[in-house]
């Protein structure tokens, strides 16, 4: 098979403002397989989760050392290439497992969702993120939500450096301007310390806050990063859900015991075949299921549609916030978004990348 990489710019229509800082625009890649006619296409990019680094140009040299071993390879069986996705990083694997996926479903006239025997019935609405700022400027990005979609689920972004007075002023002005269908749910992007987060997490359930997502830093030390959840289990009957701690299945095995839910991203797994595997263990596990994103676009956001009927909390919004995205996103009825119905991937490129 030959392997080809192009790189292109998604540049957000707002920007977002998190706890680690703020991102207008991103360079991607998008990933070709080609063999048998077909054209398999993936997406990954660099991304930093505070403890964890990875640039886009450090991936595609990943990808450029692997081509010449895949040319005398063929793109199926899935599982025989896995000693060699095993060896890439994280992103890098995920561009390439993407692409290898579509090719597949492409190969046998399939939606990946339909070969996997998932329910498309079964998806509910993704979160839309409020970023951090000034409460006049967050109130006018839920509006702005609100004009584009329902917004019945919406997520805000805390951990201000302004510290927790200035989160509890955005949650306490987004909740006055939720009407009582609306979820609330809250990130601090691990912008809190320990003190912190059990103050916070009491008294974001007295204010209906329905989900708290890493509340502490993650920790480099396995065994430190699950004594900070654990030290947070039973303040309130909220669940509590683990992202940047929570990159693979052992992390997932690791922190079951003191969280509610794992945040599956696929460039921080390794792409499909790592998240499928991490969403049914959840699943076995009695762990609820969180789907995200970074500054994904369309192509890569449509791969994790796949997984949509086995989660519980969606939050796949990163492509509705893009000026200039190559590729169109899942298919989409109001907020609540489903994989789509062509073979593969279901991808729709909207103009060709240079």
């Amino acid at each position: 098979m030959r392997l080809q990489l192009h790189r292109f710019r998604l540049s957000k229509a707002v920007p977002l403002a998190i706890s680690r800082g703020t991102t207008t625009a991103v360079d991607h890649l998008l990933v070709q397989v080609e063999d048998q006619g077909l054209v398999g296409r993936g997406e990954t990019g660099g991304f930093d989760t505070g403890h964890r680094q990875f640039t886009t140009a450090a991936i595609a040299t990943e990808l450029e050392a692997l081509a010449p071993r895949l040319e005398a390879l063929c793109p199926e069986p899935l599982q025989a290439l896995d000693p060699l996705l095993d060896g890439l990083s994280p992103p890098a694997r995920c561009g390439l497992d993407l692409a290898l996926h579509d090719w597949w479903g492409q190969r046998l006239g399939q939606p990946l969702h339909r070969l996997w025997g998932l329910d498309p019935a079964a998806c509910v609405a993704t979160s839309v993120t409020l970023g951090l700022g000034e409460v006049p400027a967050v109130l006018a990005r839920l509006q702005r939500w609100r004009q584009q979609l329902p917004a019945s689920r919406v997520k805000l972004k805390l951990g201000s450096p302004d510290g927790l007075d200035h989160d509890r002023a955005l949650v306490e002005a987004v909740a006055a301007a939720l009407d009582g269908g609306e979820e609330l749910q809250v990130d601090a992007n691990g912008g809190w310390d320990l003190a912190g987060a059990r103050r916070m997490i009491p008294w974001l359930a007295e204010r209906g806050v329905v989900l708290v997502e890493q509340p502490l830093p993650p920790q480099a030390d396995a065994a430190a990063d699950t004594a900070g959840f654990a030290a947070l289990r039973g303040l309130a009957p909220i669940p509590v859900v683990a992202d940047e701690s929570c990159w693979d299945l052992p992390d997932l095995v690791r922190l079951a015991p003191v969280v509610d839910g794992i945040n599956i991203k696929l460039v921080k797994c390794g792409g499909l075949g790592p998240g499928l595997l991490m969403a049914r263990t959840a699943r076995r596990l009695g762990l609820g299921v969180m789907l995200g994103c970074y500054s994904d676009g369309g192509l890569l956001n449509g791969a994790a549609a796949q997984l949509l009927p086995l989660v519980r909390w969606p939050d796949l919004d990163s492509h509705l916030n893009l000026l200039d995205d190559p590729f169109a996103g899942p298919d989409r009825l109001g907020d609540v978004l489903r994989p789509a119905g062509r073979a593969g991937l279901g991808a729709q490129p909207r103009q060709e990348v240079a």
